[in-house]
């Protein structure tokens, strides 16, 4: 499973951030979502699949 983030489509609700902090974060200059990880550990991989299905702007996307 790999992330996909396309930050011309992020809003920057931070509910990534606020999910998964050790895979989101926030750009600091407009808040919009930053990859810290883009391969999730296999223990990961639900809460990442909960966060993506989440993401009010669909900025977010998986690569199975």
């Amino acid at each position: 499973m790999r992330v996909r983030a396309d930050r011309d489509v992020c809003i920057g609700s931070g509910l990534c951030a606020l999910r998964l902090p050790e895979m989101f974060d926030q750009s600091d200059d407009d808040g919009t979502v930053v990859l810290l990880r883009r391969d999730p550990d296999p223990d990961q991989e639900a809460a990442v699949l909960d966060v993506v299905e989440a993401c009010p702007s669909g900025a977010l996307q998986l690569d199975r």
